[in-house]
């Protein structure tokens, strides 16, 4: 079951590994180690389960089951195929799986808990924060890889990741999770393996350290040819997981293996397995786009927050969690209680104390708006004789302005007649005589000249003249060079005249 909670309420993410007792916050599209996580209402947590923490298998279910029914039935589907106890209440979740042509049942994979693992695993991570928002199955951490793109073609896909206490092996065909297992190859168990096949014991951060640095490409021989061992008998019992998987959900082929651990990048172990298993093999390392300064981080923890970063449409609608927030006050039996009997209370004294407020405050605003009727009928007479008398002002010095205006009208008329004469004529034939200038250096002679005003836009049309095209095109270029501040030019053409062996062109430039 998803949390109701809207992802615009938190602020921050918070992501939990039970098994290592580590926490990661993201926020501000930051992510940082969290040393000491605290409860935080604006943080949203999510935490996952280790394959050793559930059961998954695959169960199937008549169509016919109406969906009121459909959970039960499951359910009960669940009990009967694993054998569990009836006395065991155990917590199931159910992702439909649609890879399959069987038309006559539904699919889905089933999770199965055991209450006591979900209080003991996460015992001390609640007394730190409280609430778990979401407790997740490690495979179903992988969808965001394909959501986000950083996956981006729908072959059948297996990714194998070694933790501390736990390894996991799962299969995603088009996108969607088809089938996962607990490999016994944790690196604590390859640690363990490891001292036995050297004779002799090494610390634990050593051997990860060994693995993540050096791996397959360590310069002490005698690591490397038991490391070469112990990858051997890793990618045989892989190999046997993969035959069985493939067989059991009609796989022709894996198409890509990604491979990685908690510990960092195991150098040569993508050749390795390509080479063993005969399958293309990539690192499990994606760029989730975060910044970070803590170096290398769990892909876990980088996942938990990819996923958290999805829709709830997106995600799968599979949730362990039993450390649920508290409703709002006005949704928990105790707020309603307080609420119901708040409103009985004032709804006995409601009549009473409305019926005398309302008379008071009647009497109250009679009284007030009196005093204002009286003090604003005498400044309504005031006011309107002054009125009268401004009009009567207004009117006067209205007919002056009009006889003003029209004076002026008259003088600026004539002003604009002698503006016209003095100034216009003589500027237009100094304008063209600019022009004249520069036709002569590039020997093109002027036809016609036409001038227009429109708009308050003025315009010369020349109608040029010139024994070669070229002239014509280096007048224009030379004008465009020299004049752009003053004027925008336009040749759309130039002709050629047989009869008179000229080119023709009209240049325009408006001013």
């Amino acid at each position: 079951m998803k949390t109701k909670e809207t992802k615009s309420k938190f602020t921050s993410s918070l992501s939990i590994n039970p098994y290592s007792q580590t926490y990661y916050k993201f926020s501000d599209g930051s992510i940082t180690i969290e040393k000491k996580p605290g409860y935080d209402k604006q943080q949203q947590t999510i935490a996952f389960l280790n394959n050793k923490s559930f059961i998954s298998t695959l169960v199937s279910i008549s169509k016919n089951i109406p969906e009121e029914d459909l959970q039960d039935a499951l359910e009960n589907k669940v009990y009967e195929e694993l054998a569990l106890d009836l006395a065991i209440e155990y917590s199931i979740q159910f992702v439909e799986y649609f890879e399959t042509a069987d038309e006559t049942n539904r699919h889905y994979h089933a999770f199965v808990v055991e209450p006591e693992v979900l209080e003991n695993e996460f015992a001390q991570t609640v007394d730190k924060i409280k609430y778990i928002d979401q407790i997740v199955p490690i495979p179903l951490l992988l969808k965001p890889l394909y959501k986000k793109e950083l996956i981006l073609d729908s072959g059948v896909h297996c990714f194998i990741y070694f933790q501390e206490h736990d390894a996991f092996l799962a299969i995603y065909n088009n996108q969607e999770f088809v089938y996962t297992k607990s490999l016994k190859y944790s690196m604590r168990f390859m640690h363990e393996t490891f001292c036995e096949l050297l004779g002799e014991q090494i610390n634990y951060a050593d051997f990860t350290n060994v693995m993540s640095q050096e791996g397959l490409s360590t310069l002490n021989h005698e690591h490397q040819k038991h490391i070469i061992k112990l990858l051997g008998d890793t990618f045989l019992h892989v190999n046997d997981v993969l035959t069985y998987a493939k067989r059991a959900y009609n796989l022709e082929n894996i198409d890509q293996i990604y491979m990685g651990s908690y510990a960092g990048v195991i150098p040569g172990i993508d050749e390795y397995s390509q080479t063993y298993l005969g399958i293309a093999t990539d690192l499990f390392k994606f760029d989730y786009g975060f910044m970070s300064a803590e170096g290398y981080i769990d892909e876990m923890h980088a996942l938990m927050h990819l996923y958290l970063q999805q829709d709830e449409t997106e995600q799968y609608s599979c949730n362990f969690t039993i450390y649920h927030r508290p409703p709002p006050f006005s949704k928990r039996s105790s707020g309603q209680l307080l609420i119901a009997l708040a409103a009985s209370v004032l709804f006995a004294f409601a009549y009473p104390v409305m019926y005398w407020s309302l008379t008071y405050t009647e009497k109250v605003r009679y009284k007030i708006l009196d005093d204002i009727y009286k003090e604003t009928h005498a400044t309504r007479l005031t006011r309107e004789a002054a009125i009268t008398l401004k009009e009567q002002q207004k009117a006067d010095a209205n007919a002056l302005l009009n006889a003003e205006k029209n004076a002026y009208n008259e003088k600026k008329q004539t002003l604009i007649k002698i503006h016209e004469v003095k100034v216009n004529y003589p500027m237009k034939a100094m304008l063209v005589t600019q022009f004249t200038r520069d036709f002569n250096k590039y020997n093109t002679q002027i036809d016609s000249i036409i001038y227009a005003e429109n708009n308050n836009t003025k315009e010369f049309t020349f109608s040029l003249i010139a024994k070669k095209d070229r002239d014509i095109t280096s007048l224009v270029k030379h004008l465009t060079k020299v004049k752009s501040k003053e004027y925008d030019f336009r040749l759309d053409e130039i002709l050629y005249d047989a009869e008179e062996m000229v080119y023709i062109g009209k240049l325009k430039a408006q001013l």
